[in-house]
């Protein structure tokens, strides 16, 4: 799909290839099949260690029309999952499919943890920052009980079978 529509000339003739490539396959883009990626996972600062995903899963999908990109992720923890440690290291940051646009420092992003030993959702905000090239990062929840930026251990301490999900919108720099 392409951003920018064809310039047409007077007097050009306009042929099946035109009409698929300008009406057809634009207008189709609105409905095609998500995107699957690999979001990155790493942590935030130096001075700790990285959290590494073991036996888990982290899988992303992504729909792209236009300069708008609607995402999804979603993290599964392993037996083998490492959280990661030491200072700095404790605010995770997932990367994005695309490079969002400059001049949006800071977006919202939905997120949801799955406890898995007591079947509890925790609901909470993070942020886009384009600074650090396209990152989701600093997780806050929503709920009393489990107040704070979340880490490896708040709002739960991950366990085998534990889900993080992560939702947004934002504009792509091209």
């Amino acid at each position: 799909m392409t951003t920018t529509p064809r310039t047409w000339s007077v007097g050009e003739t306009v042929t099946a290839a035109y009409m698929n490539t300008e009406i057809r396959d634009q207008f189709g883009s609105f409905f095609g099949a998500w995107t699957t990626y690999t979001p990155t996972w790493i942590a935030e600062g130096g001075g700790g260690t990285n959290p590494t995903l073991g036996n888990g899963t982290l899988t992303g999908r992504y729909l792209k029309v236009g300069r708008t990109v609607d995402w999804v992720l979603q993290l599964t923890w392993g037996s083998t999952s490492v959280a990661g440690g030491g200072a700095g290291s404790e605010n995770w940051m997932f990367g994005l499919p695309a490079t969002p646009a400059t001049g949006f420092t800071y977006r919202i992003v939905n997120v949801d943890v799955f406890d898995n030993s007591t079947s509890l959702h925790y609901s909470g905000n993070a942020i886009y920052n384009t600074g650090s090239g396209g990152v989701i990062k600093t997780i806050v929840s929503n709920r009393a009980d489990a107040s704070g930026i979340w880490d490896s251990t708040l709002p739960v301490t991950f366990a085998s079978g534990d889900i993080l999900y992560a939702s947004g919108r934002y504009e792509a720099a091209s």
